[in-house]
C-alpha cells in the first residue's frame, strides 16, 4: 500500500460509504450556490425589498419547523429510505430546473420563488431524516464519530469554496442561470445514492401516540433531554447575535465588505481544522466532555464581538478570532454530538427522533431572530449583542447535571435498545409461592414450571 492510500480513512475504503460521502459533499456544495444565487435572484431579479427577502427567509425556514415531526413518524414507517433520499434529490433539482427556465420565458415571480422556496425545504427534511437512518447503517457505532468528522469536514469545506463559486457563477452568468449548477449537484447526488444498498432497519410498526413518540421519548431520556434544551438555548440566542452581527460590524464597527468577508472566511477555515482534529479530541478526552469543550468553544469566543472596540486592527483581530475560535468549536460540537445522538437512538424511533431534533433546533431560530431584532431597537445593538452571546452560555445549565459529562465512550448496545423496563405500576405483584410441605404431589415439577404472575411490563420510554 502507498504512503498516499495508507493516509486514505478507512470509511473512505469502503465503497459504498464512499459514494454516500461523495453524495453528500456534491449537495453541500450545491447548498452554498444557491444560499448566494436564490436571494440574487430575488434582488436583482425580481426587485425585492426588505419585507420580500424576510418572507423568502421564512419560506426556506417553515418547512423545518412544521414538518420535521409529521416527516419523522412517516418516515419511521417507510422502508427504504435511501429511495426517499434520491426522490428528494430528484425533485429538488427540478425544483431549482424551474426557476432559470421560468427566467428563460420572462415568467418568474416572486409567488414561483416563495413557493420553490418552500418545497425545496420540504424535501430537505425528508433527505436529512431519512439521512439519520442511512447514516447508521453504512457507519459502525465505533465509526461514528470519524463518519462525522468526514462529513462535517465536507460541509467546512463547502463553506470554504462554495460561496467563491456561487459568486464567480453568477458573476459569469445570470443569477438564475447560475441555479444549473445547484441543479446539476442534486442530480450527481441522486446517482451516487442509488448506487449504495445499505441495510436498513425494518420499519417501525404504528401504535397509538406513534407520531409524538419520538418527543416524548427524548423529553424521558435524560441525556437526550439535556441535549436537546441546550441546543435549543443554544439556537434561540445565536440567531439573536446572527441577527444584528452584519449591521453591528458594518454601522458601529466600520468594517468594510472586504474586511467582513476575511472575517468570515476565517470561520470556514476554523471549521475546516476543527472537523480534523475532532477524532483526537474525543480519543484523548473523551465524548461527553468534547460536547462540552465545543458548547464552550462555540459560544465563549463570540463574547469577543460585543467586546470589540478601538483602533480597526484590533477590531478585526477580535472578530477574527471569535469568528475563528466559534467555528473550531462547532465542528467539536456538531461531530461529538451528532455521534453520540446517533447512538442513543432507537432505530425504531430514529426519524421520529430526528424530526423532533430538528424542530427544536428550527423553532426557536425564527423567536431567536425576532427577540434580537426588538431588543436591538429597543436597547442598541451592542448591549443586544451582549445578552446574545452571554445567554448562549447557559447552555451549560441544562448539560452539567446531566449524564453527558461523565461520557467517555458512546453508549454501549444503545442503537437497538430502549431504556431498561420498570413494573407496571397497574398490574398486581407477583404471588409468593405456596409453601408446600416435603414429599407433595407435584413439588419438584410444579415449582421448577410454575408460571410467574403479574409478569407484565412495560418499556419506560
Amino acid at each position: 500500500m502507498s504512503a498516499l492510500a495508507a493516509r486514505v480513512p478507512d470509511l473512505l475504503r469502503k465503497r459504498a460509504f464512499r459514494r454516500y460521502w461523495t453524495a453528500l459533499s456534491v449537495s453541500l456544495v450545491g447548498d452554498q450556490i444557491s444560499l448566494i444565487a436564490i436571494p440574487l435572484v430575488a434582488v436583482l431579479v425580481l426587485d425585492a425589498d426588505a419585507a420580500e427577502m424576510g418572507l423568502l427567509k421564512t419560506a426556506e425556514l417553515l418547512p423545518a419547523l412544521l414538518l420535521s415531526l409529521p416527516a419523522g413518524a412517516w418516515i419511521d414507517g417507510r422502508s427504504g429510505r435511501r429511495r426517499i433520499m434520491v426522490a428528494a434529490d430528484l425533485l429538488r433539482a427540478v425544483l431549482v430546473l424551474s426557476l432559470p427556465v421560468a427566467y428563460a420565458l420572462d415568467a418568474l415571480t416572486l409567488t414561483q420563488l416563495y413557493a420553490v422556496a418552500f418545497a425545496i425545504g420540504a424535501f430537505t427534511v425528508l433527505f436529512d431524516i431519512c439521512n439519520a437512518t442511512v447514516f447508521v447503517s453504512l457507519v459502525p457505532k465505533d465509526r461514528f464519530v470519524a463518519g462525522n468528522s468526514l462529513l462535517n469536514g465536507s460541509r467546512a469545506m463547502a463553506f470554504v469554496g462554495g460561496p467563491g463559486v456561487g459568486g464567480l457563477l453568477v458573476q459569469l452568468f445570470a443569477a438564475p442561470l447560475a441555479l444549473l449548477a445547484d441543479a446539476l449537484t442534486f442530480l450527481c447526488s441522486a446517482v451516487m445514492l442509488a448506487r449504495i444498498a445499505p441495510a436498513e432497519p425494518p420499519p417501525a410498526p404504528p401504535a397509538k401516540g406513534y407520531a409524538t413518540e419520538g418527543l416524548r421519548w427524548a423529553l424521558r431520556h435524560p441525556t437526550m433531554r439535556a441535549m436537546f434544551a441546550a441546543s435549543g438555548t443554544v439556537q434561540f440566542f445565536n440567531l439573536m447575535f446572527h441577527t444584528l452581527f452584519v449591521l453591528y460590524a458594518t454601522t458601529e464597527l466600520g468594517l468594510g465588505a472586504g474586511a467582513l468577508g476575511v472575517i468570515l472566511g476565517s470561520g470556514a477555515i476554523g471549521g475546516v481544522i476543527g472537523a480534523a482534529v475532532t477524532g483526537r479530541v474525543v480519543s484523548g478526552v473523551g465524548i461527553g466532555p468534547t460536547i462540552l469543550l465545543g458548547f464552550a468553544g462555540f459560544t465563549v469566543p463570540l463574547l469577543l464581538v460585543p467586546l470589540a472596540g478601538g483602533p480597526g486592527p484590533l477590531i478585526i483581530t477580535l472578530l477574527f478570532l471569535a469568528e475563528f475560535l466559534s467555528s473550531v468549536g462547532l465542528m467539536l460540537l456538531d461531530i461529538s454530538s451528532g455521534s453520540l445522538l446517533a447512538a442513543l437512538m432507537p432505530d425504531s424511533l430514529r426519524s421520529r427522533l430526528t424530526g423532533a431534533s430538528r424542530t427544536v433546533n428550527y423553532g426557536f431560530r425564527p423567536l431567536g431572530a425576532l427577540a434580537g431584532g426588538a431588543l436591538g431597537t429597543a436597547l442598541g445593538l451592542r448591549p443586544t449583542l451582549w445578552i446574545a452571546t452571554a445567554g448562549a452560555t447557559l447552555c451549560f445549565v441544562w448539560l452539567l447535571p446531566s449524564p453527558v459529562p461523565r461520557l467517555r465512550v458512546l453508549p454501549e448496545a444503545a442503537i437497538n435498545q430502549e431504556p431498561p423496563p420498570v413494573p407496571d405500576p397497574v398490574d398486581p405483584p407477583p404471588r409468593p409461592a405456596p409453601v408446600r410441605r416435603p414429599g407433595s404431589p407435584g413439588d419438584s415439577v410444579g415449582t421448577a414450571c410454575r408460571i410467574k404472575r403479574g409478569g407484565r411490563r412495560k418499556q419506560d420510554m
